[in-house]
């Protein structure tokens, strides 16, 4: 008898070992959601330390960084803008049954949108705006009946754009602008009602709501990026100006190698040295403006060659920046150029000699440069107080108002000399947080006057090129390509709300409202 109670209250225990073993196992896998983005994850560059805490041990994904759940402990909401994450968008977030949206606009995300985002049927809003995505509109966004509002302006996409839109009865905003999309835009439907602002930059579009014919008739259907283009510049030609479309290219083509040689240094980092190392292959001239620095030619070069990438400092459109240390303890910014054509060096030498006459207290001092075959560089002063985008957006220590107001005031007397002061005048062309600099003491200076300069095309000699960054371009710029001084002061008008609100000029909780900075401003 006591042998059988025995045998019982084994048989009760590891009947009680057995469930407890079950509900751990069951406790401890991810769930489905959890597993999509994991998925999306692995194929994110640069997620190692921003998405550290997205661990495949947790049972679901509700607490990761950017993620909201239901209460059911679906997916819901995506929010993983501003966090300069770059590689290709996983199509596993067409495993997402339940998203409702999706916002990963102002990265450096590339490829295409995936098609399988057309299974998320009860998406509402998807903002991927202010990225390097490529490629045609995917037609089965046209599924997502639910769809509120769509923003994909800002990128590469080509191709036309999708009849399927025109379905989605429920859009409230919804923005293509500054893309290479070509062909008629649908005229059916929902996308008749927009203006002409959701389509601005797209020199290849025609139709009724921008107020442009399409020669031959309207066409919709969705064609190849090669014969889309090709029969969008024959509907245009009379309107299109091809120099300007090269020099437009060639812009492109410099951001895209300077983006391409950062995602190569996040996903390979120090393995691969060859492709970021300053390598000055004899013939090189050094050239200080200023001659106050107690550098030998010898001595720069010397130091210039021992750069690689665990200098780079950060990336833009122009170029990738380097740390710069001499000898003494004396620290610069070294900003590499891209070469961009066979008349560039003699062109580079005259116009980087008018930018190093210039000199005012809230410009960032260009101090000389070096010009090999294998290498432009430009060397700056370097600025302790990185960018005022970091100082309003990324540290968790707020600028007072002050401060605030004193920095604009700083980067308005920079941008009033460069416009007023400066012979020739100097247009910037891209007036953004990121190109204001700050010092030890939080005074503003403006970076990256000249360069789009540098970039165009001397034989052309055109003066159009669509430099800037989205959301803070002037809707005039954005439609013509012509650069004046209002087009920058509109943009220094934009930077001055960021500011004071807080808030960047493609704010999340904005463009849920089909808003921007500007737009929030004006009904408020």
């Amino acid at each position: 008898m006591m042998g059988t109670c025995q045998m019982n209250r084994l048989g009760v225990w590891l009947l009680c070992l057995l469930l407890l073993y079950g509900s751990i196992n069951k406790s401890t896998a991810l769930s489905p959601d959890g597993e999509a983005l994991l998925n999306f994850r692995s194929a994110v560059v640069g997620s190692d330390k921003i998405l550290s805490h997205w661990r495949p041990e947790d049972p679901d994904p509700c607490g990761w960084k950017g993620v909201t759940c239901d209460a059911s402990k679906s997916v819901i909401y995506l929010f993983l803008s501003y966090l300069k994450l770059s590689g290709s968008i996983s199509p596993d977030l067409g495993k997402l049954e339940h998203l409702r949206i999706l916002s990963l606009h102002d990265n450096n995300f590339y490829g295409a949108i995936p098609s399988e985002l057309g299974n998320c049927t009860e998406l509402q809003g998807i903002y991927l705006q202010g990225n390097y995505l490529s490629g045609l509109i995917p037609s089965e966004l046209g599924n997502l009946s639910d769809l509120q509002n769509l923003d994909i302006s800002g990128n590469s996409l080509s191709g036309s754009i999708p009849p399927s839109l025109g379905k989605l009865n429920k859009l409230v905003t919804f923005n293509v602008s500054a893309n290479f999309l070509v062909g008629a835009i649908p005229s059916d439907g929902v996308l008749s009602n927009f203006p002409e602002s959701s389509f601005t930059g797209n020199k290849g579009l025609c139709g009724k709501q921008i107020n442009a014919a399409c020669n031959g008739g309207p066409s919709t259907n969705p064609l190849s990026p090669a014969s889309a283009q090709s029969q969008g510049v024959k509907k245009n030609s009379g309107r299109l100006l091809i120099s300007a479309s090269a020099t437009v290219g060639a812009l492109l083509l410099v951001a895209l190698m300077c983006f391409w040689g950062c995602f190569l240094y996040k996903k390979f980092g120090k393995n691969d040295t060859k492709g970021f190392a300053i390598n000055i292959n004899g013939g090189a001239s050094v050239v200080m403006f200023h001659g106050d620095l107690p550098y030998s030619s010898k001595d720069i070069i010397r130091k210039l060659e021992t750069l690689n990438e665990e200098h780079i400092i950060g990336c833009g459109g122009f170029g990738t920046v380097y740390r710069l240390a001499m000898d003494d303890g004396s620290v610069f910014a070294l900003k590499r150029i891209v070469k961009i054509n066979e008349g560039f060096d003699r062109f580079f030498e005259r116009e980087l000699e008018i930018l190093g006459s210039i000199k005012h207290r809230h410009l960032v001092n260009l101090r000389g440069y070096c010009n090999s075959p294998t290498a432009k560089l430009l060397i700056y002063d370097f600025l302790s107080g990185g960018s005022l985008d970091e100082a309003l957006h990324e540290r968790s220590e707020q600028l007072d108002w002050e401060t605030r107001c004193n920095i604009i005031v700083g980067a308005a007397k920079g941008l009033a000399y460069l416009h007023h002061d400066c012979s020739p005048r100097i247009i910037h062309r891209d007036i953004k947080s990121s190109n204001i600099l700050l010092d030890g003491n939080l005074e503003a200076r403006v970076s990256d006057f000249g360069l789009a300069k540098l970039l165009e095309d001397e034989e052309s000699h055109i003066t159009t090129i669509v430099a800037g960054t989205f959301g803070y371009l002037a809707p005039e710029y954005m439609q013509s390509g012509r650069a004046t001084e209002k087009s920058d002061v509109y943009s220094f008008g934009v930077l001055v709300l960021e500011v004071l609100s807080g808030k960047r000029p493609t704010d999340a909780t904005l463009i849920e409202k089909g808003l921007n900075v500007v737009g929030w401003v004006c009904i408020n």
